[in-house]
């Protein structure tokens, strides 16, 4: 054999290799995105998007979510938080947002708190933890 066709072969063992090895990784970063995407979390966030009136004024109706959602869901004994980061296209605007939950023991997923990055850069809440529905009487003497 001359050098020349051991050169080629290395490189051809090395070359699939690596192909193998990004294919593994991957098919890993692929099946988590997936089942972020696919989880109990992501359908609440979503739907509270979809259903939050502030939102709507700067996006317009909710069209479509993007097709990759990230973040992190942490589970530990039944209870467990999760950060979403998801991309809400709007009827007027497409915008980014995060959405942070948290299950509670035996229940639900819970929005905590959610923000999206207007078109000026900056962040807007869109769950105020002060603003309440309820009235509260006025005990008049």
């Amino acid at each position: 054999m001359t050098t020349k066709k051991i050169v080629l072969m290395v490189g051809g063992v090395v070359l699939v290799l690596v192909f193998l090895v990004v294919c593994f990784a991957g098919g890993i970063v692929g099946l988590a995105l997936y089942h972020i995407g696919n989880s109990e979390a992501a359908a609440k966030a979503k739907d509270f998007l979809r259903k939050n009136e502030k939102l709507k004024t700067e996006t317009g109706t909710v069209q479509d979510f993007g097709s990759i959602i990230t973040g992190s869901v942490t589970l530990d004994n039944g209870s467990g938080d999760a950060t979403l980061h998801l991309k809400v296209i709007g009827d007027r605007k497409t915008v980014n947002a995060t959405v942070d939950l948290v299950l509670v023991q035996g229940g639900s997923w819970r929005v905590s708190s959610a923000s999206y990055v207007n078109g000026a850069g900056q962040t807007i809440q869109l769950l105020d933890p002060y603003d309440t529905k309820t009235l509260i009487p006025r005990l008049i003497a």
